[in-house]
């Protein structure tokens, strides 16, 4: 789990700064010599910009930061908390499951098409189309781990919901004030 969080958080983290890299070299190129300024940086920018939304929408689902009722699970004992969670993955699962499905038909008749960009670049799209799949992929993983936690290995006393201090803190800083 460990190695599969490094390699998305250091994939997301190399995306960001190529295309940090390409808008300064496009800014700088425009201001000190514009006639060798590139001219498909913004093209660039949107495509590096796009696969890393896509892969760290995983490390989302990995520390629920994607959307969910907090407000009503918050109000819930935890036997709803858990049926409300379940159900959450289960809609997830539903809708990451269409963004594989339909997102893959799209890069495939992107390749069938040779689409590419319509810039100098004339980058082949269905690279970029790709990230759909690969991110709806990505997020199916996931849930389906949450699922099969929430159903098989649920413990109202350490799977709270929403983010708490006590989660982060060792073991032994834990015990309530007064022991």
């Amino acid at each position: 789990m460990k190695l599969w969080d490094r390699i998305e958080q250091t994939l997301v983290g190399l995306l960001g700064a190529c295309a940090l890299i390409v808008g300064m070299v496009q800014v700088v190129g425009r201001y000190v010599d514009p006639e060798h300024a590139i001219s498909w940086a913004e093209e660039v920018i949107v495509y590096l910009a796009i696969w890393a939304i896509m892969i760290v929408s995983s490390q989302l689902v990995r520390s629920d930061g994607h959307v969910r009722p907090d407000l009503v699970l918050r109000v819930l004992p935890p036997q709803g908390q858990r049926v409300m969670e379940v159900f959450n993955c289960l809609a997830a699962l539903t809708f990451c499951g269409g963004m594989v499905w339909y997102g893959w038909q799209i890069v495939e008749a992107s390749w069938m098409l040779d689409e590419r960009s319509s810039t100098g670049l004339e980058f082949p799209m269905w690279i970029y189309y790709a990230a759909l799949p690969t991110g709806g992929g990505l997020m199916t993983i996931r849930y389906i781990m949450r699922l099969i936690r929430f159903l098989f290995y649920y413990d109202p006393v350490t799977m709270l919901v929403g983010h708490s201090i006590s989660h982060e803190m060792p073991l032994d800083m834990r015990k309530p004030a007064g022991n």
